[in-house]
């Protein structure tokens, strides 16, 4: 294991409640987050910003960060990449931002024209409505990023990841960044081999990449919490299915901040990838993730 392995971190989200022009609604009280329940820890942090960050990341190596779309139920989700660049520009942190937009809509270019507008803008995420990864308004906000060399983060499990994949392929000059490790909402076998086949299938699409990132939510989904063990075998199959070029990893942090502490992940994931060469372990730990956001 390369305990001098630099790390990037693919996906953290920043908050500052209340604020004057940004939402948060799933840290609001009477919010109940669909899949993880209660989320009380996380609602109780009024504030997380590079302060804090900065200081749970101390001797884990870390070397950049990326901010995905957070302020969820923002009236203007330009505000936040506005807010995340003034942040970048005052204390270094973050190094990419992942923003916000309505992809169905008829209007989006010109929303994710203005994100553009903030050189550390890289890409869009959007909880979409419906089927959309079958919907042609979907496909027509999802083509201009092409135009405005975006990447896509994708929340998909594996029931979609066939949709997912011919999206993907529809658009092969789109990168399309699978978060969550395909997000399991289950660890029992019969999940894993349903999760296994989908990863497969997604990822004939060669211009799909994989964030290993967020496995402590589908352990508290079972009851149960993480171990190094009991991620391993998550981990190793994306990167089987995906290939070492097409896999990085991440954190979700805060949010897994509800299940261990930073350096517990990062160490597990260096323990889990200690048998693979150094040049491969580098490149999943931090020259893959810089070259899909460009950071």
């Amino acid at each position: 294991m390369s305990s001098d392995l630099a790390f990037v971190d693919s996906h953290i989200h920043y908050w500052d409640r209340p604020h004057p022009t940004l939402a948060w609604v799933w840290l609001e009280d009477d919010f109940v987050h669909p899949q993880l329940g209660d989320i009380r820890p996380l609602k109780d942090m009024r504030r997380y910003t590079p302060d804090e960050y900065l200081a749970d990341i101390e001797g884990c190596g870390v070397t950049k960060a990326v901010h995905v779309q957070a302020a969820i139920g923002t009236a203007d989700p330009v505000e936040e990449t506005r807010w995340l660049s003034e942040m970048a520009e005052a204390v270094g942190w973050p190094h990419g931002i992942t923003g916000d937009a309505r992809m169905q809509s008829p209007d989006v270019e010109e929303t994710i024209a203005r994100h553009c507008e903030y050189p550390l803008f890289r890409g869009l995420r959007d909880f979409a409505q419906g089927d959309y990864l079958v919907d042609p308004a979907f496909h027509r906000g999802y083509a201009l990023l092409e135009k405005y060399n975006l990447v896509y983060d994708l929340d998909c499990t594996w029931e979609n990841m066939g949709k997912a994949g011919a999206l993907a392929k529809k658009y092969p000059n789109i990168v399309m960044i699978l978060d969550h490790a395909g997000f399991p909402q289950a660890i029992d076998d019969e999940y894993f081999a349903n999760w296994r086949a989908g990863m497969d299938a997604i990822a004939e699409a060669e211009n799909c990449v994989i964030k290993i990132s967020g496995l402590g939510m589908g352990h508290q989904m079972a009851g149960t919490n993480w171990t190094t063990d009991s991620i391993r075998r998550w981990v190793l199959g994306c990167i089987e299915a995906f290939g070492v070029e097409r896999s990085f990893f991440g954190t979700n942090w805060p949010v897994d901040r509800m299940y261990s502490s930073y350096s517990e992940v990062v160490t597990a994931y260096r323990q889990i990838i200690a048998d693979f060469s150094h040049d491969e372990q580098e490149a999943m730990f931090s020259r893959n993730a810089e070259r899909v956001y460009r950071i």
